[in-house]
């Protein structure tokens, strides 16, 4: 099972080489209780920790299973000591910050054992030795006879084939000791125990062998074995294995021991955080301050297409500036500027096939579309002074900015953001008007005029605004024919009454919202979309738009056309097509202008230039300009926090390093029980790692209770309450930044910790 063959082992101290062991060979049975006797000095302890795989020989080989351990690896001596040795120290060597199970269960733990099993097993282990009630105290709560039985118990639960006992009793008085042998003598009745110790009277008292020792020599064996005994038992040896969530627990149970110190590292180590997530929060407010700003400022400034678009490229304006000339030349010339109606002009044909690709623009980018078009209304009011024509190009809002053109309810949502409705409601699925006014609830007496009022009252009440009825006269019934042409019915009664008339009312009385008074400041009246469609349906088939079809003069004049007066302009403008003139769409925010823009430029793709559909964007040079200026402040001042992240992560590998002399110890506990080197690199970095998760948690709850007194003198200086806002994606990542920190910061101590002589770190107090 277990044979010594000529192992040597010397120990170099500067140039003074000690000789430890000097060819020993030794052979043990499964079953006896071997005492190794000899003076301070003799390699006993040596000895012991070679078999048990804390320390290695130079020369020599030490047998297990009649397998050469002279190519083990590391891995292999783990699973060796965590699988077939129990340690026994004279010092106890037990695990202050846990509790007494948890010491007991450690060895189990390693070697992958369930949790239920483990605790069962660790309790049994616990009543063998006397101390099942004493379980969840810690090592400090008990005696020195108490603290050995717990070692014993710790050596046996996980039913090693060797128990290792160094001194079991060199601490104890008398009566303690005679009851730790009597556990010890009981235990080697079916294993193998080898106790190393100076007391001969109790090595001859309660073993079956003793083995003398004098200056790393072997020098008599009571009972050796013969050929006979050799071969016949084996060892099993099984891989051991600690996983994250015991790094975890060993960690936290120290970090509990040191609750001051853990508290102060963490404030440290979270002070980079507090300063970024405030920037962050402050970055991430204003971007909410200009994205409600460039929503309201886009709504006012849509993107444009008409029949006349101004390419306004970089390139373009750089040739319009004269850029490339220099300023107050000595040359004797004159350059010529080149005309910005000429250069940057071109002539938009609206078709039917651009409206249906405009049909199928993505919604989700879209806050509103308005379309204008050439047809005229024949709109009559009747007020006390009797009937007079409403001249609708009069109308300030006619292709008003905020109202949705759509069957979409989410584009109400302009309206929403921007204007409260006083009274009424807006649909725009029907004929009507809607009224404007401003924040003192005023309209001019122009536009009281053309709702049918006399333009001479000081007020007037929703009530009678909206009760005001206005007539569209149709074609056939407003234009009378006289040879070639057409002239309108002048009897302005009689088209009022007439019963083919469209009767439109103001449906809704809007007033822009106190917070966007600069943006909806405008008074004045504008008609639904569903107003023009009525009427350009009914009008298409009149007899004035057959005429104006068949013959290539204006029917309105019996004048030939010109470049001003076309044919087509006059068809638009007597609602023979549904074309519009104009178009206004307006994006949600700059990002869906971006993605508007894309689908608008897709649509020119390998066209002729006189095909093209070209469209004014003139938010553009402000949605970069100001997109670039936040991420370029809070790029820079983020740099600057970062410093203190540097500094912390460097302050957390000292703090690692002190708790790794500080574990020691424990480092040589864990060794000798037969954890991995990497094993003890896990422990540390979930050290290191907990005080990651506390420093970034910190530092985001810091930061939060700071943005109360930073929005405070923000509101104070700017007007602007609650800018600093904190995202919670920004909370979340700020924290695994802490946590990658913190380990990367303990990384060097913790691989120094994994590289500790087993041997030594035990010796250490």
């Amino acid at each position: 099972m277990l044979e010594l063959k000529k192992i040597n082992k010397s120990y170099k101290t500067g140039d003074f080489v000690q000789q430890a062991l000097k060819d020993v060979s030794l052979s043990f049975r499964k079953n006896e209780f071997v005492s190794i006797l000899g003076p301070s000095g003799s390699g006993k302890t040596t000895l012991l920790n070679i078999i048990g795989g804390l320390d290695r020989y130079d020369t020599g080989d030490l047998i297990i299973n009649n397998k050469s351990t002279k190519k083990f690896t590391d891995k292999d001596w783990d699973s060796y000591r965590n699988n077939c040795i129990g340690f026994i120290f004279q010092s106890y060597n037990l695990i202050g910050h846990i509790s007494i199970l948890d010491n007991v269960e450690m060895s189990l733990t390693l070697s992958g054992v369930s949790a239920k099993e483990k605790k069962q097993r660790a309790l049994e282990a616990l009543e063998k030795v006397g101390l099942k009630d004493h379980a969840h105290k810690k090592p400090n709560q008990l005696s020195g006879g108490q603290m050995q039985r717990v070692a014993i118990a710790r050596s046996l639960v996980n039913n090693p084939d060797i128990i290792l006992a160094d001194e079991p009793t060199g601490a104890l008085d008398s009566k303690t000791s005679k009851q730790i042998m009597d556990l010890i003598k009981e235990i080697a009745k079916d294993k193998l125990v080898i106790m190393v110790t100076h007391n001969s009277e109790l090595a001859h008292e309660y073993s079956t062998r003793i083995v003398e020792f004098k200056d790393g020599k072997l020098i008599s064996d009571s009972n050796p074995i013969t050929k006979e005994e050799k071969n016949e038992e084996t060892i099993n040896i099984k891989k051991t294995a600690m996983n994250f969530t015991t790094a975890l627990k060993l960690s936290y149970n120290n970090i509990k021991t040191k609750k001051g110190r853990t508290a102060l590292t963490a404030f440290a180590s979270s002070i980079g955080i507090i300063g970024i997530a405030l920037i962050l929060s402050l970055s991430n407010g204003f971007k909410i301050e200009i994205d409600e700003f460039e929503q309201t400022t886009l709504s006012q400034a849509p993107i444009m297409i008409t029949e006349q678009a101004m390419d306004l490229d970089e390139e373009t304006i750089e040739e319009l500036a004269g850029n490339n000339l220099t300023k107050y030349p000595d040359e004797e010339k004159i350059y010529v500027a080149k005309d910005i109606t000429e250069t940057m002009t071109h002539t938009n044909v609206i078709t039917d096939d651009y409206m249906e690709y405009l049909d199928n623009i993505n919604q989700d980018d879209i806050a509103g579309i308005s379309y204008q078009y050439g047809t005229n209304f024949n709109i009559i009011n009747k007020s006390s002074d009797g009937y007079q024509i409403v001249n609708a190009n009069n109308m300030l809002l006619q292709s008003w900015t905020l109202l949705p053109s759509k069957e979409n309810d989410s584009q109400n949502t302009l309206i929403e953001s921007n204007y409260d409705v006083l009274a009424g409601s807006i649909n725009n699925d029907e004929p009507g008007l809607i009224l404007q006014v401003n924040s003192k609830n005023q309209i001019y007496a122009s536009t009281l005029e053309q709702l049918g009022f006399t333009g001479e009252e000081e007020e007037v009440s929703f009530e009678d605004i909206m009760n005001k009825e206005l007539k569209v006269v149709l074609n056939d019934d407003y234009y009378n024919q006289v040879g070639n042409y057409f002239i309108p019915n002048q009897n302005l009664e009689e088209l009022y009454n007439n019963e083919n008339n469209i009767t439109i009312k103001v449906q809704a009385i809007i007033r822009g919202k106190e917070d966007k008074e600069i943006l909806t400041s405008g008074t004045g009246l504008a008609y639904t979309n569903a107003l023009t469609d009525l009427i350009i349906s009914k009008n298409k088939d009149s007899k004035i738009v057959k005429a104006q079809q068949e013959n290539d003069y204006n029917v309105l004049t019996n004048q030939p056309f010109d470049e001003t007066t076309t044919k087509e302009s006059i068809l638009s403008y007597l609602g023979a097509e549904s074309t519009p003139v104009a178009i206004s769409i307006y994006p949600k925010d700059f990002t869906s202008k971006d993605n508007i823009l894309s689908y608008l430029d897709d649509y020119n793709e390998n066209k002729d230039e006189n095909e093209k559909i070209q469209y004014t964007d003139m938010a553009a040079m402000l949605s970069t300009l100001s997109g670039n200026i936040m991420d370029a402040i809070t790029i820079v001042l983020i740099a600057f926090s970062s410093i203190s992240l540097v500094v912390s992560s460097i302050m957390i590998g000292i703090i690692t390093y002190i708790s790794v002399l500080e574990r020691t110890k424990e480092i040589g506990i864990l060794r000798a029980l037969g954890a991995r080197k990497k094993d003890i690199k896990r422990v540390f970095n979930a050290e290191t790692m907990i005080i990651g998760i506390f420093a970034g948690l910190l530092g985001i709850i810091i930061a939060y209770i700071l943005t109360i007194p930073t929005n405070i003198i923000i509101e104070n200086l700017s007007g602007l309450a609650n800018v600093a806002k904190l995202n919670i994606i920004h909370a979340i990542i700020l924290v695994i930044i802490s946590v990658l920190l913190t380990v990367i910061g303990g990384a060097i101590p913790a691989n120094m910790a994994s590289k500790k002589d087993p041997v030594i770190a035990l010796r250490t107090e």
